[in-house]
């Protein structure tokens, strides 16, 4: 097959690069990254030594992009957290049924419900950074984070329409375009500190010191000792994990945990409760623990168990 060449797509990965941005491609036309994911990773060739996530194998070396972006007209992910960056990423609604929440009744979009986080803390609206319009109509607000702060992504936390893109995501870069509408440059200068207000609402708490086993014991009611020994490993688990791996770690917590619900040792509503508070105090967003509880519950055969 013949390379297909694609200038202005190499033109934005480049450009992106230069600001110290590092990029990965996306599936041509597509928002998701390019390559393999880590459940096909065959272990081979650069994922020898354990599978590499779009985050690892982004990069700034200008040798791979122009040989990458000269394979295919790759849309250009950018890897924020290797980048040093926190990207608000402000929303608009789907459809004409997806309205705001009782919490922002009134607002039309993220911008809206941001504007009121801005109002509420006293801040002007920090809109004189690097700002992309997303293809839908949405925008990008660019910020660089202070030296020695690490945040992870968010969804939902500071509001609704508005998530952020940190360690653990990526946003689409200026110049790709996706179910042909492009991505655009709408401020071009350079990406504004983090507001120090903003980092103060995205930076998770201090994760709480594991529960005595008879506090745990006395919550849990029914269940065994060893049961809820079982419960509060499991939670220690998750309460240690590393960043990039807290939202596997709750999945595996429930899958592992699974069993003791079949067994009738534990109930799936005291284990998604207990999951649910101790993956939200280290950082993972509601939806985040909502879905890897329910993932590793159904996968260790306990159901379709809901995560309230």
């Amino acid at each position: 097959m013949t390379p297909t060449l694609a200038p202005a797509l190499l033109c934005a990965a480049l450009a992106a690069a230069e600001r110290g941005w590092p990029v990965f491609p996306l599936r041509p036309g597509d928002k998701r990254p390019a390559g393999h994911p880590e459940r096909d990773c065959p272990r081979t060739g650069r994922c020898a030594d354990g599978h590499r996530t779009p985050e690892q194998r982004a990069t700034l070396d200008a040798g791979h992009i122009e040989k990458c972006w000269h394979a295919a007209a790759y849309n250009v992910g950018i890897a924020t957290g290797p980048a040093q960056l926190v990207v608000v990423d402000l929303d608009i609604p789907k459809d004409d049924t997806d309205t705001a929440p009782a919490d922002w009744a009134g607002m039309a979009d993220g911008l809206d419900v941001f504007a009121a986080l801005c109002e509420r803390a006293g801040q002007p609206l920090p809109t004189e950074t690097y700002t992309v319009r997303t293809r839908r109509g949405g925008q990008h607000l660019y910020f660089t984070v202070p030296e020695g702060k690490t945040l992870r992504s968010t969804g939902g936390t500071l509001g609704w329409k508005v998530d952020t893109r940190a360690w653990g995501g990526y946003v689409v870069a200026a110049g790709s375009t996706v179910g042909g509408a492009s991505y655009e440059i709408v401020h071009d200068a350079p990406a504004a500190p983090l507001p120090a207000w903003l980092g103060d609402l995205l930076t998770p708490k201090p994760a709480p010191a594991p529960m005595p086993l008879s506090e745990l014991s006395a919550r849990m009611r029914n269940a065994t000792a060893y049961s809820t020994s079982a419960l509060r490993g499991e939670l220690e688990k998750v309460l240690s994990a590393r960043e990039g791996g807290r939202n596997r770690s709750v999945y595996f917590a429930a899958y592992a945990l699974a069993r003791l619900i079949r067994t009738g040792d534990l109930t799936a509503a005291a284990v998604t409760t207990e999951l649910m508070s101790t993956g939200q105090s280290i950082g993972l967003s509601a939806g985040e623990c909502r879905t890897a509880i329910r993932s590793g519950l159904a996968r260790g055969g306990a159901g379709e168990a809901s995560a309230a």
